[in-house]
């Protein structure tokens, strides 16, 4: 753990404020969840992730995602991508999401583009280098929260994403959905 030199107090209630450099540097938003660990007499928040909490569930899904479709399958959480299957994996793995993909997030609105019909290709995590020619964007919601998304990725030129590849994707997104409702 590293000290940022700043003391707080706790106030009759037992709140802290966390300074906004801190929650904006940690990209924590107002209604963010925080899970509590304490080892002896120390206390670290970490955001909440609950799609993480499904690891072994939501990696293999990645894993099937990608033999279906054939395409580079990634499921995010809000922030980061959490898995990625398929061929250019090591360019996502663990990697911050764009602001670009934040705002599909925000919106909780699909989003596919095919570049060679003229769509945008949004850039899935932060500086990334690497050049798609097809996505779909899924985001998983449950009880009206947006917990993170269904990501397919190709890099192949000519490749377009088909309905098959959507309906794949938002059933993916439904079913990690449908494990905290």
């Amino acid at each position: 753990m590293k000290a940022t030199g700043i003391v707080r107090r706790i106030d009759e209630l037992g709140r802290v404020v966390i300074p906004k450099e801190i929650r904006r540097t940690l990209r924590i938003k107002e209604g963010d969840p925080l899970e509590i660990f304490t080892d002896r007499d120390e206390l670290m928040l970490k955001k909440y992730s609950p799609i993480a909490t499904l690891e072994r569930f939501s990696s293999a899904t990645a894993r099937s995602l990608h033999d279906l479709s054939g395409k580079l399958a990634v499921i995010t959480d809000t922030d980061e991508v959490l898995f990625a299957f398929g061929e250019g994996k090591r360019d996502l793995d663990g990697k911050h999401l764009s602001e670009e993909m934040d705002k599909i997030l925000r919106d909780r609105r699909s989003y596919t583009a095919n570049a060679v019909e003229g769509g945008r290709i949004l850039p899935p995590v932060r500086a990334s280098s690497e050049e798609y020619t097809a996505q779909i964007i899924v985001p998983i919601v449950s009880g009206g929260d947006c917990l993170g998304s269904i990501v397919l990725l190709s890099r192949d030129e000519g490749m377009r994403m088909s309905a098959g590849d959507l309906n794949l994707a938002k059933l993916t997104a439904e079913i990690l959905a449908n494990q905290f409702d």
